[in-house]
C-alpha cells in the first residue's frame, strides 16, 4: 500500500449482504455483523421479503444497525408499456421499503436490452434501452424525491450492457444526474468500474456536486476470472489498486461507507463467521 494513503477506517465498513447470502439469512447476517461491531449493512430486497418488512426494519434497529444502501431498484428496459408500467410499480415499492428501512438511498440497476415476455431479448436497440433508463429514472425520481428518498444509478460492467445495465461507466452516470437533477446520484462499485481510463476525472467530476457520490462498493477483480458474475474476490486478492481509488473518492468528498460486496461461489462456501473476520481484516489492510 503506498504510505502517503492511510489505512481504511474501520468504523466506514458496511456489509453488503450478497456477501452471505448463501450461508446465512437475514436475521443471522444482521446478528453476526452485530456481534463483531461492524454497524452498517446493505440488504437485498428478496432477503427483506423473505423476513417480512417491518420485521427486517425492526430487527435492524434494535441491533444498531444502520444501512449504506438498499439493493435494487431499476430494471427500467421492456418490450411495451405494460411491462415498463409493472416495472415502475416494482420501482415504487422499492422506494417504500428503502424509507421503511431508512436507507440513505436505494441503488440502482437499471437493466439491459428489452426482454418479451419469456424473458428472452426481444430487441437489440441499445440507444433505445438507454433512452427507456433516462425516461424510467425520471419518472421514478418524481415519486421518490418528494418522499425524500435518494436514487443511486450503479454503472456496471460493460459485459451486463445486455441483460443487466446499459449504464456502464461513471461518465454516463453522471449525464443522467445532470440532465435529471435533484435527487439521484452514483454508486460506485470498483467491480464494475476499476479498468475505465476516466474513472479518477469521472469521479471528480461527481464530487462536485454535493451528494452526488452515494455509495461505494469494493471487492476485488481475480486474474483468472472463472465466474464473471460470481468469482468476485475479496479485497487485496485480485488486480484493483482499491487504495488508489479509495483516495480519488475521499479527494472528492465521499464520507460514506465501504461496502463490502461479494459475489463468489468460493467464499460462498466458506464458515460465514470467517467471512465477515476476513472481510474486517481486508478491509483495513487492503482496501
Amino acid at each position: 500500500m503506498p504510505k502517503s494513503i492511510p489505512s481504511a477506517d474501520g468504523s466506514r465498513l458496511s456489509i453488503n449482504t450478497a456477501t452471505l447470502r448463501v450461508q446465512w439469512k437475514l436475521a443471522d447476517i444482521i446478528a453476526g455483523c452485530a456481534r463483531r461491531n461492524i454497524r452498517m449493512i446493505s440488504p437485498w430486497r428478496d432477503q427483506v421479503a423473505a423476513m417480512g418488512l417491518k420485521e427486517a426494519a425492526r430487527q435492524i434497529r434494535e441491533s444498531g444497525l444502520k444501512l449504506s444502501g438498499y439493493c435494487r431498484g431499476g430494471m427500467f428496459p421492456a418490450i411495451d408499456g405494460k411491462a415498463r408500467s409493472a416495472a415502475m410499480d416494482d420501482n415504487k415499492r422499492a422506494v417504500d421499503e428503502a424509507l421503511t428501512l431508512d436507507a440513505p438511498c436505494l441503488v440502482l440497476v437499471v437493466g439491459g436490452l428489452p426482454r418479451d415476455g419469456e424473458g428472452r431479448i426481444a430487441s437489440k436497440d441499445l440507444p433505445g434501452a438507454r433512452e427507456m433508463v433516462r425516461d424510467g429514472i425520471g419518472d421514478l425520481l418524481e415519486y421518490a424525491r418528494p418522499a425524500g428518498m435518494p436514487l443511486a444509478i450503479e454503472p456496471l460492467h460493460p459485459m451486463y450492457a445486455a441483460d443487466r445495465a446499459c449504464i456502464n461507466t461513471v461518465a454516463q452516470a453522471n449525464d443522467l444526474c445532470d440532465e435529471l437533477g435533484a435527487g439521484l446520484g452514483i454508486a460506485v462499485d470498483v467491480y464494475h468500474v476499476w479498468w475505465d481510463p476516466a474513472l479518477k476525472a469521472q469521479i471528480e467530476r461527481a464530487g462536485g456536486y454535493q451528494g452526488r457520490l452515494m455509495a461505494y462498493h469494493i471487492s476485488d477483480w481475480l486474474v483468472p476470472t472463472t465466474d464473471l458474475l460470481n468469482d468476485r474476490g475479496l479485497m487485496g486478492d485480485g488486480v484493483i489498486d482499491l487504495p488508489l481509488i479509495r483516495s480519488w473518492m475521499d479527494a472528492a468528498g465521499y464520507g460514506g461507507a465501504h461496502e463490502v460486496e461479494i459475489f463468489s461461489n468460493h467464499w460462498w462456501k466458506r464458515d460465514p463467521a470467517e467471512v465477515l473476520a476476513m472481510c474486517i481484516a481486508r478491509h483495513e489492510m487492503a482496501s
